[in-house]
């Protein structure tokens, strides 16, 4: 058996506006980080942003790479994603799929398509150095047989398409936002770089639970919210809110069952939590990170009591680090 590759720890985006010139646009897409790496005989293995191994989590990617590869190795970076009737990537679908081991039927209900942006590898040839134009092109130039399991998305250029006629497409396509990375850019692997930047429509934030609230009526005995937190800059888990909306049934049990082991008897936040809050409030050891989506954080920078407003659940975030969710700059 061939070896296989090592994996290259993701390079990641920073927030901000996309600038016009010498920048390559791509969609951003709703799903989970992945490398893929892949040994001149095909045996591929899958890594999460965190570097753990998810091949078994997601078997209909086996084989899916070999022919467009050629018998060379290779390593590419690119999003895991489901699609819902429209093409388009659904988190919430993910969220369902993002079982490791799967069922056959949940294969065939929620199948994955892993969204290729990226060459890191072609051969014996490390390719983390070129631009990111040449990184495209050698990507371009693979040939992958089911386009239902591997996707090369597009990127243009602004001499086709500028960063706000693009944002507006994808707008008007209900889609997540764009990324811009500058043409001539290497691959920095684990670093946030400022030669990528990422542009949203719709605001998500990454929290860490650190406790939850018992509901009422049909959730008597469930989960009724969550009490989020994130680090500040000394790294302390400060409590920045609630959430109570957005959750599927599915979702209520799945997380019940993943934080009853968690519980502690005080809270787990550096900062005071809201009397309202506490009271019933179960505290968890913070462990687990989820996404948030919302309108809009309360305070600054320099504000002790930063709080988030008119959230809903998106879903847990299995792929990040609870000491990696930091408080919002601005």
């Amino acid at each position: 058996m061939a070896a296989v590759p090592e994996p290259v720890a993701p390079m990641l985006a920073v927030d901000g506006e996309v600038p016009s010139g010498g920048y390559g646009l791509e969609i951003k897409w709703d799903g989970f980080r992945c490398c893929v790496q892949v040994a001149p005989d095909g045996t591929t293995r899958l890594t999460s942003r965190l570097g753990n191994d998810i091949t078994a989590t997601y078997p209909e990617l086996g084989g899916a790479f070999t022919d467009a590869l050629g018998g060379r190795a290779g390593v590419l970076d690119g999003e895991l994603v489901v699609v819902d009737e429209r093409g388009h990537p659904d988190f919430g679908r993910m969220q369902i799929r993002h079982q490791r081991g799967p069922a056959t039927a949940l294969l065939r209900q929620y199948p994955v398509t892993f969204f290729a942006f990226d060459l890191l590898r072609l051969g014996s040839a490390s390719l983390v150095r070129e631009p990111y134009a040449e990184r495209r092109d050698h990507l371009a130039g693979l040939e992958f047989a089911d386009a239902r399991r591997v996707v090369v998305p597009p990127h243009y250029t602004d001499a086709e398409i500028t960063p706000a006629e693009l944002l507006r497409v994808v707008a008007d396509r209900h889609l997540e936002g764009i990324v811009g990375k500058r043409l001539d850019s290497p691959y920095q692997p684990g670093k946030r770089s400022g030669f990528w930047i990422k542009r949203a429509l719709v605001r998500t934030h990454e929290v860490v639970i650190g406790g939850w609230q018992p509901g009422g009526g049909r959730r008597t005995d469930m989960i009724g919210s969550l009490l989020l937190g994130a680090h500040d800059e000394r790294g302390d888990l400060r409590y920045i809110g609630h959430v109570g909306t957005g959750f599927t049934e599915r979702a209520l049990h799945d997380l019940l069952d993943r934080l009853r082991p968690l519980e502690r008897p005080t809270s787990p936040f550096a900062n005071p939590v809201p009397r309202d809050r506490v009271r019933d409030a179960r505290w968890v050891e913070p462990r687990l990170v989820g996404e948030v989506v919302y309108r809009k954080f309360t305070g600054n920078s320099t504000t002790e009591e930063r709080r988030l407003r008119h959230s809903a659940w998106r879903g847990l975030r299995p792929d990040k680090e609870p000491a990696d969710v930091e408080l919002p700059i601005s």
